[in-house]
């Protein structure tokens, strides 16, 4: 076997594990909130500025057990989520009560899920992988729907190979990939942008990593220390009284030296399940010091804030929920056969006579 050949060999054997595990974590996350079973995770979201503000004062108030940021309850779920250092963590009904905690993120299937399907357990180095995967899944796409087309005429529909031949293998992965590929192109092309910000251009046009950039840019650092004073409760109550019709997402403290406490809600007009309207509170005072409405973002900003959504299934109910699940499956059974074909069932090369 030449090195180029045992080169293609692991490679697409590699790229074809990456895809099936990315589709598979993929299409169980999409369904994450109805399979936490923790008591209150049905609890309908609570609204209320006062409740919320409570709620957060009493999980804030001790500075000694702070959690670095609180994601609060949303539509599908009915708790809070507590992040603390070094992966601990916690969930809490909407009261502040405490219902769950951890010390490491493999205590929680749905958290080692999330950081397998986004960083393969590797961080930014993981991130990278996935996004590069993910550009080679869409060639795939790509040059089989090109290749499918010559031998269209034989095209049959099944769900698994007639035989495990790697003939077979290779007729199914051609077929069922045409069914699937306009699922397939849309979750690897929203997969990769989510990583390679530049690929959005396709989509969105020239100069999107810019606006994107210029929507999301923060206020100027402070460099004030927390104070053990902060009045959580009137952040809140600030929070809704600047956008009253937006819902309180995320409180979190000041990342390094900031300076700055910061709360992401979410209008109604947004997709984006955590939002992008964002105020930001100076953490020596609680004093407002900044706010952002995101429909006032431009065209390319908003459509780059969709992207998620439309990834994840975050938007259009049950119907798209299965859609996505069913992309994430056929990827997974797709990336698996070619594993399957690339390193057990390749045919053995002629000896020469």
């Amino acid at each position: 076997m030449s090195l180029l050949d045992t080169l293609h060999r692991w490679t697409g054997g590699l790229i074809g594990l990456v895809l099936a595990l990315l589709g598979l974590t993929g299409a169980i996350l999409v369904h994450r909130d109805a399979w936490i079973g923790l008591p209150h995770a049905s609890d309908a979201r609570v609204a209320d500025a006062g409740a919320l503000a409570a709620a957060t004062a009493r999980l804030m108030a001790d500075p000694a057990a702070r959690p670095q940021s609180i994601l609060y309850a949303s539509d599908g779920f009915g708790l809070l989520r507590l992040s603390y250092a070094k992966g601990a963590g916690a969930y809490a009904d909407q009261a502040g009560n405490i219902v769950s905690r951890w010390d490491r993120q493999w205590e929680r299937p749905e958290l080692w899920l999330f950081d397998l399907h986004h960083h393969l357990f590797a961080g930014d180095a993981g991130e990278v992988v996935i996004g590069i995967a993910a550009l080679c899944g869409l060639f795939f796409v790509i040059s089989g729907v090109i290749l499918w087309w010559r031998t269209r005429k034989t095209f049959e529909w099944r769900l698994w190979p007639r035989r495990m031949s790697r003939p077979a293998i290779v007729r199914h992965h051609r077929d069922l990939g045409i069914v699937m590929a306009p699922l397939l192109a849309m979750s690897l092309y929203t997969g990769a942008v989510m990583i390679f910000r530049p690929v959005a251009v396709v989509a969105l046009g020239p100069g999107t990593s810019a606006a994107v950039e210029r929507a999301m840019k923060p206020p100027k650092p402070l460099g004030v220390p927390l104070s053990d004073r902060i009045d959580w409760a009137g952040i809140v109550r600030a929070a809704h009284a600047r956008f009253p019709d937006a819902e309180l997402r995320l409180l979190s403290l000041p990342r390094k030296d900031s300076g700055l406490i910061a709360v992401r809600m979410r209008q109604p007009e947004e997709w984006l399940p955590n939002g992008r309207t964002m105020l930001w509170f100076a953490a020596d005072s609680g004093r407002l010091v900044a706010a952002r409405d995101a429909r006032g973002f431009d065209r390319q900003a908003r459509g780059y804030n969709m992207i998620y959504p439309l990834h994840a299934a975050k938007v259009g109910g049950l119907g798209w929920r299965i859609v996505i699940t069913l992309s994430g499956l056929a990827l997974a059974l797709l990336g698996s056969l070619a594993v399957w074909s690339f390193w057990f069932r390749r045919p053995k090369p002629r000896r020469p006579l």
